[in-house]
């Protein structure tokens, strides 16, 4: 592979590495890079960071978050 292809793979993974990262949905970002929603998970598990506090807020918002054992 050349330097414009190192290059381009580069800027492809830094993409893909971001988007989860910035609240896109693992699946959507797949998508627009041609992957499975099957493959981001596992090729960037070690890059999507920081989700865990959205996910949160939105369960709790729902009402879907389960109380901590000992509550109520």
């Amino acid at each position: 592979m050349g330097t414009a292809g190192r290059r381009v793979y580069a800027n492809r993974h830094t993409r893909l590495s971001e988007r989860p990262n910035d609240g896109a949905p693992s699946a959507q970002a797949a998508e627009w890079a041609g992957n499975s929603a099957a493959v981001l998970p596992v090729t960037y598990a070690r890059c999507v960071d920081g989700q865990l506090p959205d996910l949160k807020r939105r369960l709790e918002a729902a009402g879907d978050l389960p109380e901590a054992p000992g509550a109520g």
